[in-house]
């Protein structure tokens, strides 16, 4: 089968990221000795700096951990809501979503805490030797990528009338960045020398002494006074004001990350574990779940309309159901009688409705919002887009493209998000998906060189659903790295950036590992990524402004034609977009037999690459 690249095979190292430079230092990092978690910390650094569009150290990366002689982990960089994000704060404010931009929608910021968590406690390199990377494409520089400066010129009125200090680093001299010559961030360099330096001096040699001071930086040093100082600054946001935000010196000095088992589900062999549900890692479960014992074939008509009608259930559920609350009936919604009863409920036809479950008898409950944009009440468009009356367009360019967000001229985005997988000579595997603190979240703290996060529009300001925004409880995030075994052994590292779409991209991924021919002996991964895929709408997403398009399907135009033609025959509104507009996918995986390690990744986006050997 041709695919666009090979599936890399080899024994002492594979990386696969979402950007090369961030693949190629994770390499350097095992060719200097690291294991596979200093790699994934060196690159997920090296990523703030080279896609700022996507992720930023004050946003957010849940990881999944399978370290070569334990267990599976689930390393939570998810911060919560602050003490002062109540739904009466912001209804007070005359708001009914929480804003997409401004400091109003910043949670305590997780990644920066996860990332020295990790490096902590699995890796063995220091906080200067895994920085050096990110550094030195800050400080002497890097040719950014195409969508960096598309993203500014977006937003360039925004940044020029009221975020000078993002103007000020991403519009210096007035010019946007461009591909072919070198971009700079001395500011954000600058910050992680001044906290290596910290580190060190109140560390002395010790490794471990090091990262806990410069963890102790980031929440009660300089970072932090600096982040307090930023979300008090009022700021324009989406909702056409200006807010402060209720983050504080206690908010960050209260929290840290911190590790939790994963959720897990056995399907034809495989166990896939996912995080709990406070992602939407769940719903790759249910989607899983939903299948029937035979299969149709591969790539046919039936079995695209049978994935999408089986993830608008789950999505459905996530809706009713996921959040950061103690009670989600997850075992439920992961039974057999569960799901033979929602099984059911696909027919040849394509669903319009909004249709959660009542695991164990229990009646859903969801926001006006959502109830607002299922029956059709708050109409979007092909875009996401609020929209008088919305049509039902054939053709169309994926605006957002490759899984990257869509921004407007307010910063609204919809989509997000970078990834990195590493396996290592030893076995152990890392799948990390950072996101949030994007440069278009939140102006530029000017004493740092990088934005707070928005994670909080993901919550509701309706009391009582799994999902409210409530002090103390973390935001259902759309970020969700998965890991597979097989017999009980970790074999397989994955992910993909794209808000909503992450858990539809993915579960078409793993179908096309499983159920497709292996190559060179091992699992085709660059085959499966490189297959045609789809998305669909037909559930409120989660960023701001929070639309819905019922009965829609988005395909990539290599799809075959007469597939599409009949899912419009069963009643989808199917758009097709651009070739190789749908996902981001990376992927790394380990023979347990063998020892052969593999990796690929994604050519949509012209910048995804898998390095190893």
């Amino acid at each position: 089968m041709f695919t666009t690249r090979p599936t890399l095979q080899g024994t002492f190292g594979m990386v696969s990221s979402t950007h090369w430079l961030a693949s190629q230092s994770a390499m350097a990092v095992l060719e200097d000795g690291g294991n596979a978690y200093d790699a994934a910390v060196a690159a997920g650094f090296v990523l703030h700096v080279v896609e700022p569009h996507l992720n930023g150290p004050a946003g957010e990366v849940p990881m999944i951990l399978a370290p070569k002689d334990g267990e599976v982990q689930v390393l939570c960089g998810q911060g919560p809501a602050p003490a002062g994000a109540t739904v009466a704060h912001y209804r007070s404010l005359g708001l009914d979503l929480v804003p997409g931009t401004g400091p109003l929608a910043a949670a305590v910021p997780g990644a920066f805490d996860a990332w020295m968590l990790l490096l902590r406690d699995h890796g063995t390199k220091t906080v200067a030797e895994v920085l050096r990377y990110a550094i030195g494409y800050a400080e002497d520089g890097h040719a950014p990528v195409e969508r960096i400066g598309q993203t500014v010129e977006t937003v360039r009125e925004l940044f020029e009338t009221e975020w000078q200090s993002s103007a000020d680093v991403y519009l210096p001299g007035g010019k946007s960045p461009k591909p072919g010559e070198l971009f700079r961030n001395p500011a954000l360099a600058a910050t992680w020398r001044r906290l290596i330096a910290e580190a060190q001096e109140t560390g002395g040699e010790d490794r471990t002494a090091q990262i806990d001071a410069a963890r102790k930086i980031w929440s009660e040093g300089f970072i932090a006074e600096a982040l307090v100082r930023q979300a008090a600054r009022p700021t324009m946001d989406t909702s056409g004001s200006r807010h402060i935000g209720t983050l504080t010196a206690a908010d960050l000095a209260g929290w840290s990350a911190s590790y939790e088992a994963p959720a897990t589900y056995d399907w034809n062999g495989w166990t896939l574990a996912k995080a709990a549900g406070w992602s939407q890692g769940p719903a790759f479960l249910q989607q899983l779940a939903l299948l029937p014992a035979e299969l149709p074939q591969y790539g046919s008509a039936d079995y695209v309309h049978l994935l999408i009608e089986g993830c608008k259930l789950a999505m459905a559920d996530r809706e009713a159901w996921y959040g950061d609350a103690a009670d989600i009936p997850l075992d439920t919604l992961l039974s057999e009688p569960y799901n033979a009863e929602r099984r059911a409920l696909i027919t040849e036809e394509a669903s319009r409705e909004l249709r959660p479950g009542s695991p164990d008898g229990r009646t859903p409950v969801l926001s006006e919002h959502a109830h607002a944009v299922a029956s059709g009440e708050a109409a979007f468009d092909a875009m996401g887009i609020p929209a008088a009356g919305v049509g039902e367009p054939t053709v169309a360019k994926n605006r957002a493209g490759a899984g990257e967000p869509t921004v407007d001229k307010d910063g609204t985005t919809r989509g997000d998000t970078c990834h990195v997988d590493v396996v290592d000579r030893w076995g152990n595997m890392v799948s990390a998906t950072p996101s949030g603190g994007w440069l278009q979240s939140n102006p530029v703290v000017p004493e740092l060189g990088f934005p707070l996060g928005t994670r909080l529009q993901m919550a509701w300001l309706d009391e009582g659903l799994p999902n409210s925004l409530t002090p103390g409880r973390r935001p259902r995030t759309t970020l969700t790295p998965s890991l597979a075994l097989r017999d009980g052994v970790p074999v397989m590292a994955f992910g993909t950036p794209g808000g909503d779409q992450q858990d539809q991209w993915q579960v078409h991924f793993f179908l096309a590992v499983a159920l497709r021919a292996e190559v060179r002996g091992g699992l085709d991964l660059q085959g499966a990524i490189d297959a045609p895929n789809w998305h669909n709408d037909s559930f409120p997403g989660s960023f701001f402004p929070r639309g819905m398009r019922p009965g829609s399907v988005t395909v990539e135009e290599g799809m075959d034609p007469e597939v599409v033609e009949e899912l419009r025959r069963r009643g989808h509104d199917v758009t097709v977009g651009d070739p190789w507009s749908e996902g981001r996918m990376c992927a790394v995986a380990r023979d347990p037999e063998t020892g052969v390690l593999s990796a690929a990744a994604n050519p949509r986006g012209m910048q995804g690459y898998a390095v190893g050997r």
